[in-house]
C-alpha cells in the first residue's frame, strides 16, 4: 500500500521523532549533539522553520517545530539527516545509514495539547532515568523554556508566550506545568498519535485537517 503524503501544511505545529536505526546510538560525545544543533537552527532559518521544543537522546531525537510554508518541515529533516550522517560517517571512519528509515510525525493543533506535547519532549530523559530534573539534562529546550537560558535554537509558539506577560512570568509558569504529575493516558496518547501519524489535538482540529487534505488524519 502507497504511504500517505504527510501533513506538512504552513503554521500547523509538527512532533517529529526520527531514531537511530535499529535503535543505536547517534551521538556519542557532546560535540555530535552540538553539531546537530547547528546544523538544525540553520536550516530552520533557511526554511523559515520555528523550533518549539526539542530533545537529543542517546538514539532518537524529538522535535516540536511549526513551518511558515507548507513542505519546509520535510525538506528540513531530510536535509538535516544527510547533513548529520555525512558528519557521523566521516567523524567516526563508518559508513551506511544512521537513521531508522523515515522519520514520523503528527500535527499538533490546540494550545493545551501543544503544551502536552512540549512537556512530553522536555520530560525525556527523566522518564529514561537519565537525569532527576529536566533542567539537568544540556541537549533539550527546558533550560531556555524553564530557566531562561540562552538558545538560538527556540522560538517560542503563542501557547508558550501566553504563559505570562514577561519571560519570567513564562518561565516559573513552564516550571510549574513541567513538574506537576503527568497522567499516564496522556504519554500513551502522545505516543500513539505520534507513532500512528495522526493528528493530535482537539476533534474541532482534526476534523479541519481532514477538510482541508481531504482524506482521515485520525482513527
Amino acid at each position: 500500500m502507497a504511504r500517505q503524503p504527510r501533513i506538512d501544511l504552513p503554521g500547523i505545529a509538527q512532533h517529529v521523532i526520527q531514531r537511530g536505526n535499529d535503535r543505536q546510538p547517534c551521538f556519542f560525545t557532546d560535540a555530535d549533539h552540538q553539531m546537530y544543533c547547528t546544523e538544525l537552527r540553520e536550516l530552520a532559518l533557511q526554511t523559515d522553520v520555528a523550533i518549539h521544543a526539542y530533545v537529543l537522546m542517546t538514539n532518537h531525537v524529538h522535535l516540536l517545530m511549526t513551518p511558515a510554508h507548507s513542505g519546509r518541515i520535510s525538506r528540513l529533516m531530510q536535509a538535516l539527516g544527510r547533513r548529520y550522517v555525512r558528519y557521523v560517517n566521516d567523524r567516526y571512519h563508518r559508513t551506511g545509514t544512521l537513521w531508522e528509515g523515515r522519520y514520523k510525525s503528527c500535527p499538533v493543533g490546540g494550545h493545551g495539547h501543544l503544551l502536552q506535547c512540549a512537556r512530553y519532549i522536555e520530560l525525556n530523559p527523566v522518564r529514561a532515568a537519565m537525569v532527576a530534573e529536566p533542567g539537568d539534562y544540556p541537549w533539550s529546550s527546558h533550560r531556555h523554556t524553564a530557566l531562561g537560558w540562552d538558545d538560538p535554537l527556540i522560538r517560542p509558539h503563542a501557547a508558550y508566550r501566553q504563559l505570562g506577560a514577561t519571560p519570567g512570568e513564562r518561565q516559573a509558569a513552564w516550571r510549574a506545568l513541567v513538574i506537576e504529575a503527568v497522567p499516564p493516558d496522556e504519554t500513551q496518547a502522545i505516543r500513539r498519535h505520534l507513532q500512528q501519524q495522526h493528528a493530535f489535538g482537539p476533534e474541532r482540529f482534526r476534523q479541519a485537517l481532514e477538510a482541508q487534505v481531504g482524506r482521515p488524519c485520525g482513527p
